[in-house]
């Protein structure tokens, strides 16, 4: 009877381990549920670190990162940058050559470690590989390029890793795919249809290396979008991952054209409301990734802008994959350390408001937000940016109106550069209208003008997506084609940006309610909730004070009047547990 009873046992034992083995189908990844922890933890810290952060040199708004794309594409600016910085003006100086500056000399990964702990984060992602190729571990595939033979002579994954899982949180790998220097396939260079042996011979065993090597709780791809997911074989991969790895195993999205799976990586943007599956925004403090030593310091999110934020990705079922830049030293930026340790703080009081909690039939009450003010021309091209703080990245409204004059008695062919609607009416006649939705409408039209006479002018846009580029240019028979002169506007055009933004966030983890006002409530708080079943006990996150409360016309209204100055913990967003 024992041998039977332990037959059976193994036999079921059998039957579940196969049961939850994941075939390279999409359809057998797409049934394995994505693990519980990821939705829980809100909160990661994305960490790009490499030979690029030795130059930390970008536009404003470029990802230091792609440093070396910019060397591939004969950049000027960073051309120049280098020559007179690296190489002393004589144009001989090789990207590989900055790996002598690449020395890691203030790099202690448990600092890191509980720099992100204090920050609140539940899991790091280090960058292991960029699109450069160049490896932070002793990857044998890459035997020369890696920062264990080369640069800081240091095993960063092994150290991070290390670090990491000690202070508690998971450790996950950011891998690029795809590679700018590889000789097997060059990637932008090399058509897309040779890169067969690349994926075979490089690609796949690598990064089973990889995996294989420290069991990373997330993988985060990255460099797929000229492919499909059939050529980078991503379902056998992916597969192939989940079953090493475990049930605790997640990918995100980012596997080639065809994929429909992994969790969601918005980047720079106003956040997502798509609840079907897990997903967490990823973006850096300032708007790159590597650190970028040109970046203003309006670039940079301050401490209330990044909890608000934060507090509004929550809030829609998402979470925050948020970035920090080393320099080549090692060192986190002091700017940098300041906003996580800001963040923490927040969390410490409010963090029973984020953590674990699941979005509320509704996410957010919403308000609309207006900025006027002057602008010379419509020129510009916003990369994970608005034309200030206060408008969103995404969906917001521009409109300008103004006069205009020109220069000849003549007809002039107006073109406007951009991907989302725009209207341009010149003395009440409409001269452009582009809606991309709309195949038959143009970027381009033509109005007469009388030299000297000035005409009214309005111009709408709306933007959609992010990355909001509006160029407005005119040319006539007697003048070649250039964006529309500011003198052409005398005083410059008025210009009114609106958009929606949440000024209450709710978020729900079992019977409990919380609202995140986003600006103090001074008197009172309204809410526009359902009708509640039972007595409420209702309190602000880091106060006992238990707060009064009546429901009327189909709002909660809580009397936040007795509330001190000394009763109010933190900055930027108050939570209240509606319970």
């Amino acid at each position: 009877m024992k041998k039977i009873a332990l037959l059976i046992v193994l036999c079921l034992s059998m039957t579940a381990l196969s049961a939850q083995k994941v075939l390279p189908t999409w359809e057998s990844l797409n049934q394995r549920p994505y693990p519980q922890w990821f939705a829980d933890a809100k909160l990661g810290i994305f960490i790009h670190w490499g030979i690029y952060s030795v130059p930390s040199y970008a536009s404003l708004e470029g990802y230091g990162e792609w440093y070396y794309r910019g060397l591939m594409l004969g950049d000027t600016d960073r051309v120049n940058f280098q020559n007179r910085v690296f190489g002393n003006g004589e144009g001989n100086f090789q990207y590989k050559d900055f790996l002598p500056y690449y020395k890691a000399e203030l790099f202690d990964a448990n600092e890191w470690a509980q720099l992100f702990k204090r920050a609140g984060a539940q899991y790091v992602l280090l960058v292991t590989k960029h699109h450069d190729g160049y490896c932070l571990w002793d990857s044998k595939y890459q035997p020369e390029w890696n920062s264990v033979v080369s640069g800081p002579h240091r095993n960063i994954v092994t150290e991070v890793t290390d670090a990491v899982r000690a202070a508690g949180m998971k450790m996950g790998f950011y891998y690029s795919l795809l590679e700018w220097t590889n000789p097997l396939h060059k990637w932008t260079v090399d058509p897309t249809d040779s890169i067969g042996r690349y994926v075979d011979e490089y690609m796949i065993p690598q990064f089973k290396e990889l995996v294989m090597r420290y069991n990373p709780s997330v993988l985060f791809s990255d460099g797929d979008w000229d492919y499909t997911a059939d050529q980078l074989h991503s379902a056998e991969l992916i597969s192939w991952y989940y079953n090493t790895v475990g049930p605790e195993a997640i990918v995100n999205d980012r596997w080639g054209n065809g994929n429909q799976h992994g969790f969601r990586t918005p980047e720079y943007s106003s956040g997502i409301t798509l609840t079907d599956r897990p997903w967490a925004e990823c973006r850096g403090l300032g708007r790159s990734f590597g650190l970028n030593r040109n970046e203003p310091l309006e670039n940079y999110l301050t401490s209330e802008s990044l909890i608000r934020h934060f507090a509004k990705l929550v809030a829609a079922g998402g979470g925050m994959t948020l970035n920090v830049g080393p320099a080549a030293d090692g060192q986190i930026p002091l700017l940098q350390q300041e906003r996580l340790l800001d963040l923490g703080k927040w969390l410490q009081v409010n963090g029973e408001a984020i953590y674990g909690t699941r979005p509320y039939e509704h996410f957010y009450e919403m308000e609309k937000v207006k900025v006027a003010r002057t602008d010379p021309n419509v020129n510009f091209d916003w990369k994970r940016n608005s034309p200030d703080p206060t408008i969103a990245y995404d969906h917001f409204t521009a409109e300008w109106n103004g006069t205009i004059r020109a220069d000849y008695s003549e007809p002039y062919t107006f073109e406007v550069e951009t991907d989302d609607a725009f209207e341009l009416w010149i003395d009440g006649n409409k001269v452009v209208q582009y809606n991309p939705a709309d195949s038959n409408v143009s970027k381009k039209g033509t109005f007469s003008f009388k030299a000297g006479h000035a005409y009214n002018v309005k111009i709408i846009f709306k933007e959609k997506d992010m990355e909001a580029v509006a160029i407005l240019r005119w040319s006539s028979p007697s003048h070649a084609k250039e964006v529309v002169p500011a003198a052409a506007f005398g005083q410059g055009l008025w210009g009114e940006y609106s958009c929606e933004q949440p000024y209450i966030c709710y978020t729900t983890k079992g019977e409990t309610l919380y609202a995140i006002a986003l600006r103090y409530p001074q008197d009172e708080l309204v809410l526009n909730v359902a009708k509640p079943d039972h007595k409420l006990t209702i309190t602000m996150l880091g106060c006992d004070k238990v707060l009064p409360y009546k429901y009327k016309n189909g709002q909660l209204i809580i009397n936040t009047s007795s509330l001190k100055y000394t009763d109010v913990a933190g900055v930027a967003a108050w939570a209240f547990r509606i319970k």
